[in-house]
């Protein structure tokens, strides 16, 4: 059986390829359904909580176990679980597009989020073992964060185009195809790799994590539709700071824990983790009251609801090569602070108002959430996983994976709970109740710039980008880079 380390260049290229392939799918499906929301609501009689639990149903489930399938793919093998996870996903789209209810779907979106949860953090795995070098390794993680942004970028525009030819269940049954050539290409062109020393199970981290997100999401969401008194209310509202401070505490104990928190020691490491947060908070909440506002208040078709979102698209797509090409030969910082700045001033040009009323203010807001997005995925990635040891590959990704799926799906629930408050608030127009959202998405780009200042190192003058505090030597790369049998 080949091993990485007797993979050709052609070799490399097909397995980052079959790797890109599962981010693609895994993340396009994320975006593709915001476009189907108003459709799918008709079709369901959905409340709007009914329809960010479509979205956070996913989302919370895939962060809360995408932590337990990096070391999964570290002890069991990382092929072996990308490919189950490949099945699971397409099993789950296949459930989804044939879900008879508003209830089917959001567990049958589950179904879906635990085979996502095996793809990322085990496919970026795949590929810190697969190209060693350090600057290939940046390239090949900068195409790989540039299929992440082309995949979110053209979600609207596929779900606008299918929702109006073939209705909302024809965006579950565009990932059929692609999930089973996936399938067949892994077990083809990936090599099956091992960490030399995978960490135990965690169950009780595991539980702890999945009720921190739960709970915590289910309070944001059916706040303000029950009243924040309500007993499950209250309840799942006390028990995410409980279940947060007994991960803390248990997590401190174990000699090998779910989550280390020893890494967050690491000011890149937890600057990354948090700008992840902050940008994916914004791409989640930014699409999901847009795609209510276009179709809803504008009163668009899903096709030209999509096609209305091509600026944003666009520049996702321009940007995120670009920031690839930045973060390897100027290190993370100045894309970072090039995504805050652009985040913060699309944000603001929607929170003033203007922007809902006139196209052109619009589309230029647009361009700049797309423009801040595209630019935070690779530089954001690369920090990261540079500040942890390569043996425990699969358990950084999972992290920053986890990041990113909770600063979404959080997007989704504060943004929405804030625009159901203000709904219910009599006489409040859509336009004047989502305001406070894009102020909130304004806070996040400045809190990506004020992150990046305080977590990032200036590049050196002559080096191009700075090398990262805690490189792991030739030996660990050659170690790492032999499979188990």
């Amino acid at each position: 059986m080949s091993t990485q380390a007797e993979l050709t260049r052609r070799g490399r290229h097909l397995v980052l390829a079959v790797c890109c392939t599962s981010v693609f799918l895994s993340n396009l499906n994320n975006t593709v359904l915001n476009v189907a929301l108003p459709a799918m609501q008709r079709d369901l009689r959905s409340p709007l909580s009914g329809l960010q639990w479509t979205i956070d149903a996913y989302l919370i489930v895939l962060a809360a176990l995408l932590m337990l399938a990096g070391s999964a793919g570290d002890r069991l093998g990382r092929r072996r679980v990308f490919r189950t996870g490949l099945a699971l996903f397409t099993l789950g789209s296949l459930l989804c597009g044939l879900a008879p209810g508003l209830g089917w779907l959001i567990a049958f979106r589950t179904v879906q989020a635990a085979g996502a949860s095996m793809l990322n953090p085990v496919a970026m795995s795949i590929l810190t073992n697969t190209f060693t070098a350090p600057r290939e390794r940046a390239r090949a993680i900068g195409v790989w964060g540039a299929v992440m942004g082309v995949s979110m970028a053209v979600g609207p525009m596929v779900g606008g185009v299918l929702v109006q030819g073939l209705g909302w269940r024809s965006i579950f049954w565009l990932n059929l195809p692609i999930g089973l050539a996936a399938f067949v290409c892994a077990a083809r062109f990936v090599p099956e790799s091992r960490a030399p020393r995978p960490r135990r199970v965690d169950p009780v981290g595991q539980v702890l994590v999945t009720v921190l997100l739960g709970c915590l999401t289910y309070a944001i969401i059916e706040g303000p539709g029950t009243g924040w008194t309500a007993p499950r209310t209250l309840a799942c509202a006390l028990a995410a700071p409980a279940a947060l401070l007994a991960l803390v505490r248990y997590e401190r104990r174990r000699t090998e824990p779910l989550v280390d928190l020893r890494v967050f020691r690491s000011a890149g490491f937890s600057g990354a983790s948090a700008t992840a947060v902050c940008s994916f908070f914004v791409l989640g909440g930014f699409l999901f009251l847009n795609t209510l506002y276009l179709q809803n208040v504008r009163g668009l078709s899903a096709m030209t609801a999509g096609l209305y979102l091509l600026p944003m698209a666009v520049m996702n797509i321009v940007a995120s090569p670009l920031s690839g090409r930045l973060t390897a030969t100027r290190g993370p910082r100045l894309p970072l602070l090039l995504a805050g700045a652009a985040t913060a001033a699309g944000g603001a040009l929607l929170a003033t108002g203007g922007a809902l009323t006139t196209d052109a203010l619009l589309f230029t807001a647009y361009v700049l959430i797309g423009v801040g997005v595209g630019l935070a995925n690779t530089p954001v990635t690369d920090a990261a996983m540079s500040g942890l040891p390569r043996e425990q590959a699969g358990v950084a990704a999972a992290i920053v994976a986890t990041s990113r799926q909770f600063g979404q799906a959080l997007g989704v629930a504060v943004l929405g709970a804030v625009l159901t408050a203000n709904l219910h608030r009599s006489g409040t127009p859509f336009t004047q109740a989502v305001l406070p959202g894009y102020w909130i998405v304004t806070a996040c780009g400045l809190a990506m710039v004020a992150l990046t200042l305080a977590t990032t190192r200036r590049p050196a003058p002559a080096a191009g980008a700075a090398a990262p505090a805690r490189q792991p030597s030739a030996p660990e790369v050659a170690e790492v880079a032999e499979p188990r049998a």
